[in-house]
């Protein structure tokens, strides 16, 4: 998928680092910390939490540079039922709509795969992840999950 200069593709396993650093970096500009045996297993195994589980992972470039990721699995919670995970842009992919852009080509990847729920959980000093699911339907909720985060939305699909 194509965005202004910016380049969505499917993760290949060459990624695994870059994106993982590239998480990193933007937990800690917001001074959060990556956790590589918790919450952000999933992105250096994601062979196993997304393309073995009905998921995919997305990242985005520009001239060749990973600048942000995207991504979602199935899980328990709720009723037929995905996860968005991994949505982070480097600064300088900020203030575009990539975001936006992201976000619904994640919900429309979602719907066309028969899911009925998409849950988010993030951390209220993301503001502007906040801002962006709220202005996009995503319904406060409880049951945060993740250590890291404070905050859990749903959208019902269906």
């Amino acid at each position: 998928m194509q965005y202004q200069d910016f380049l969505v593709r499917h993760w290949q396993s060459s990624d695994r680092i870059n994106a993982f650093n590239l998480i990193g970096s933007v937990l800690a500009e917001y001074g959060l910390t990556q956790e590589p045996e918790g919450a952000d297993r999933d992105v250096l195994e994601v062979e196993n939490f997304y393309q073995k589980q009905n998921g995919e992972f997305w990242v985005i470039e520009r001239d060749n540079k990973l600048v942000g990721t995207g991504a979602y699995y199935p899980i328990s919670r709720g009723q037929n039922a995905v996860e968005i995970r991994k949505m982070y842009l480097l600064p300088e992919a900020r203030g575009v709509g990539l975001g936006k852009f992201l976000l619904t080509e994640l919900e429309s990847a979602i719907a066309k795969k028969e899911f009925d729920q998409i849950w988010i959980e993030t951390a209220s000093v993301l503001k502007e992840a906040v801002q962006l699911y709220e202005r996009n339907g995503y319904e406060p909720s409880t049951g945060v999950e993740t250590l890291r985060c404070d905050r859990v939305y749903v959208k019902y699909l269906r």
